[in-house]
Protein backbone atom coordinates (compact mmCIF):
# COMPACT_ATOMS: atom_id res chain seq x y z
CA UNK A 1 0.00 0.00 0.00
CA UNK A 2 1.42 3.69 -0.73
CA UNK A 3 1.99 6.00 1.56
CA UNK A 4 -0.53 8.53 1.96
CA UNK A 5 0.84 12.09 1.21
CA UNK A 6 0.33 14.78 3.79
CA UNK A 7 1.14 18.74 2.85
CA UNK A 8 1.74 20.38 6.39
CA UNK A 9 1.89 24.49 5.60
CA UNK A 10 2.56 25.78 8.87
CA UNK A 11 5.33 29.03 9.13
CA UNK A 12 6.14 28.25 12.89
CA UNK A 13 9.28 25.26 12.26
CA UNK A 14 9.30 23.78 15.58
CA UNK A 15 5.20 22.87 14.99
CA UNK A 16 6.04 22.30 11.59
CA UNK A 17 9.08 19.79 12.13
CA UNK A 18 6.72 18.22 15.37
CA UNK A 19 3.88 16.97 12.37
CA UNK A 20 6.35 16.00 10.06
CA UNK A 21 8.30 13.68 12.44
CA UNK A 22 5.21 12.56 13.93
CA UNK A 23 3.35 11.85 10.18
CA UNK A 24 6.58 9.83 9.42
CA UNK A 25 6.44 7.57 12.44
CA UNK A 26 2.68 6.90 11.77
CA UNK A 27 3.36 5.69 7.60
CA UNK A 28 2.58 8.70 6.03
CA UNK A 29 4.86 10.66 3.55
CA UNK A 30 5.04 14.22 5.06
CA UNK A 31 5.59 17.38 3.04
CA UNK A 32 6.54 20.93 4.34
CA UNK A 33 6.00 24.48 3.33
CA UNK A 34 6.77 27.28 5.37
CA UNK A 35 3.80 29.58 3.60
CA UNK A 36 0.44 29.66 1.59
CA UNK A 37 2.29 30.14 -2.16
CA UNK A 38 4.71 27.31 -0.90
CA UNK A 39 2.11 25.54 -0.43
CA UNK A 40 0.40 26.16 -3.55
CA UNK A 41 3.36 25.11 -5.61
CA UNK A 42 3.76 21.80 -3.11
CA UNK A 43 0.53 21.16 -3.77
CA UNK A 44 0.55 21.22 -7.62
CA UNK A 45 3.82 19.20 -7.92
CA UNK A 46 2.61 16.78 -4.95
CA UNK A 47 -0.45 16.05 -4.97
CA UNK A 48 -0.88 15.24 -1.69
CA UNK A 49 -3.92 12.90 0.29
CA UNK A 50 -4.74 15.63 2.42
CA UNK A 51 -3.53 19.21 3.51
CA UNK A 52 -3.30 20.52 7.20
CA UNK A 53 -2.68 24.28 6.93
CA UNK A 54 -1.82 27.73 9.20
CA UNK A 55 -4.49 30.71 8.97
CA UNK A 56 -1.81 33.21 9.77
CA UNK A 57 1.11 32.79 7.61
CA UNK A 58 3.74 35.31 5.64
CA UNK A 59 3.55 35.62 1.94
CA UNK A 60 -0.09 33.91 1.22
CA UNK A 61 -2.31 33.66 4.13
CA UNK A 62 -4.06 30.28 5.03
CA UNK A 63 -7.73 31.43 3.88
CA UNK A 64 -6.41 32.97 0.50
CA UNK A 65 -4.20 29.70 -0.15
CA UNK A 66 -7.60 28.03 0.43
CA UNK A 67 -9.80 30.22 -1.66
CA UNK A 68 -7.35 29.63 -4.45
CA UNK A 69 -6.59 26.00 -3.99
CA UNK A 70 -10.54 25.68 -4.50
CA UNK A 71 -10.49 27.20 -7.46
CA UNK A 72 -8.61 24.55 -9.17
CA UNK A 73 -10.93 22.19 -10.37
CA UNK A 74 -8.12 19.01 -10.25
CA UNK A 75 -6.97 20.20 -6.35
CA UNK A 76 -10.45 21.50 -4.91
CA UNK A 77 -11.53 17.84 -3.80
CA UNK A 78 -8.29 17.75 -1.79
CA UNK A 79 -9.45 17.28 2.25
CA UNK A 80 -7.78 20.29 4.25
CA UNK A 81 -7.84 20.58 7.97
CA UNK A 82 -7.27 24.10 9.42
CA UNK A 83 -4.56 24.28 12.30
CA UNK A 84 -4.49 27.90 13.97
CA UNK A 85 -4.25 29.49 16.62
CA UNK A 86 -7.27 31.65 15.77
CA UNK A 87 -10.68 30.70 17.34
CA UNK A 88 -12.53 33.60 16.04
CA UNK A 89 -15.37 32.56 14.38
CA UNK A 90 -15.47 34.66 11.33
CA UNK A 91 -11.99 32.56 10.06
CA UNK A 92 -13.89 29.15 11.00
CA UNK A 93 -17.09 30.14 9.07
CA UNK A 94 -15.03 31.44 6.35
CA UNK A 95 -12.85 27.82 6.40
CA UNK A 96 -16.00 25.76 6.76
CA UNK A 97 -17.94 27.59 3.91
CA UNK A 98 -14.42 27.02 1.58
CA UNK A 99 -15.14 22.77 2.36
CA UNK A 100 -12.36 22.49 4.66
CA UNK A 101 -12.98 19.01 6.56
CA UNK A 102 -11.77 20.42 10.56
CA UNK A 103 -10.74 23.71 11.89
CA UNK A 104 -8.53 22.53 14.93
CA UNK A 105 -7.20 25.31 17.73
CA UNK A 106 -3.45 24.62 17.95
CA UNK A 107 -3.87 25.22 21.88
CA UNK A 108 -7.04 22.49 22.26
CA UNK A 109 -5.33 19.32 20.27
CA UNK A 110 -2.22 16.85 21.00
CA UNK A 111 -0.04 15.79 17.77
CA UNK A 112 -2.11 12.52 18.45
CA UNK A 113 -5.68 14.26 18.01
CA UNK A 114 -4.32 15.51 14.93
CA UNK A 115 -3.25 12.61 13.59
CA UNK A 116 -6.54 10.67 14.56
CA UNK A 117 -8.22 13.32 12.63
CA UNK A 118 -6.06 12.65 9.64
CA UNK A 119 -6.80 8.96 9.81
CA UNK A 120 -10.62 9.40 10.28
CA UNK A 121 -10.64 11.63 7.11
CA UNK A 122 -8.44 9.62 5.02
CA UNK A 123 -11.03 6.69 6.19
CA UNK A 124 -7.97 4.65 7.22
CA UNK A 125 -9.80 3.98 11.00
Amino acid sequence: MDKKKILVVEDEAPLLNALCDKLNKENFEALGARNGLEGLEMIKANKPDLIIMDVVMPVMDGLTMLYNLKTEPELKEIPVIILSNLSDSEDILTAMERSTYDYLIKSDVSLEEVVTRIKTRLKMI
